[in-house]
């Protein structure tokens, strides 16, 4: 597995879970980050805090990464979700672009 920049470890440890730190989580995403996820998309910071306290509360989970991997400007990690949903397991892939040290979009896809 290739070496994950240190705000994509950051965003892992604080949203990886069905108890997310959602302000500390926005704190990683520029002032107009763009996430979709599940068909919706999420814009700026109050748009990150909204997205992660809504997935959050609807099912309990847990991701763990599996892999990641540089893709031009972009870094793709892939993650193996367990939790409460319908289903109870998925493979995920997220896909980062960063501009600096924080996060200017992110999509996550099964």
């Amino acid at each position: 597995m290739a070496p994950v920049h240190p705000t994509i470890t950051r965003y892992f440890e604080r949203g990886g879970s069905s108890t997310p730190d959602a302000d500390g989580l926005a704190e990683l995403f520029t002032d107009d980050a763009v996430v979709v996820d599940d068909g919706t998309t999420w814009t700026g910071r109050d748009g990150v805090r909204a997205w992660k306290t809504r997935t959050a509360s609807e099912f309990t989970y847990a991701t763990t990464v599996t892999g990641a991997r540089a893709d031009g400007a972009a870094i793709v990690v892939t993650g193996h979700l367990v939790g409460d949903f319908p289903g109870g397991e998925v493979d995920l892939t997220y896909t980062f672009t960063l501009a600096g040290d924080l996060i200017a979009r992110l999509e996550i896809a099964a």
